[in-house]
């Protein structure tokens, strides 16, 4: 279908790699387990929207100046990196709301509007360089050689890719918070907890900082 070859192997294979952990699935736990299944689902829709960026950019032929251009890869690579800090950053400093009893912490990160953690997700997607230089090494190897108009296979298979993203990004939003809800989290327990999503964040910006085009 539109010249793609071994759809069924592209779509186990996207599912698993959906699977793997990184600072969006962070942060759509994080939002969902503070702020409910929407926050988690206004996280996922951003990152589902800064992926099909990266698609359209990659079907166009955009995303290969990152992958060729070492200043440009560079340029993004630092912004992205900066930008992972920061949210790394701002979680370690948020501050802790106590319940009544004083013995419950209602919430571990800072409440922020459905449109800004929106927009915190599309951010954490778009800005990650590697994201596109992924998309060029994994979608073509499922286009055949023979594809009339490969950018429009691209951009299909990509559609597939990012569809069954969201399905598991919404999983993580659900679970996230009814997990969340069932849970009784003390202060020192969610207090670590608070610091080691940030420290996360802040290993994933270093990590971006450091990564080369491979």
């Amino acid at each position: 279908m539109f010249g793609t070859q071994d759809l069924a192997l592209f779509v186990i294979s996207g599912l698993l790699l959906n699977l793997a952990p990184g600072p969006d699935s962070l942060l759509i736990m994080t939002r969902a387990a503070s702020q409910g299944w929407r926050a988690g689902s206004a996280a996922a829709l951003g990152i589902g929207s800064g992926t099909f960026v990266h698609i359209l950019a990659a079907a166009l032929g955009l995303s290969a100046v990152l992958a060729t251009s070492a200043t440009a890869f560079l340029i993004v690579k630092l912004i992205g990196a900066a930008y992972l800090l920061y949210v790394g950053l701002g979680l370690l400093l948020s501050k802790k709301k106590s319940s009544e009893d004083g013995e419950q912490i209602t919430i571990v990160t800072t409440r922020l509007s459905y449109r800004k953690i929106f927009l915190q997700g599309f951010l954490t997607n778009l800005l990650n360089p590697k994201v596109a230089v992924f998309f060029l090494a994994f979608v073509p190897q499922f286009i055949a050689s023979s594809a009339q108009d490969k950018a429009l296979a691209f951009i299909f298979l990509g559609c597939i890719f990012n569809f069954n993203g969201m399905l598991w990004c919404h999983f993580l939003a659900f679970s996230s918070a009814y997990a969340s809800q069932k849970l009784r989290v003390n202060r020192r327990l969610t207090s670590g907890l608070n610091r080691l999503i940030g420290l996360m964040f802040v290993s994933f910006g270093l990590k971006l900082a450091l990564a080369n085009r491979n």
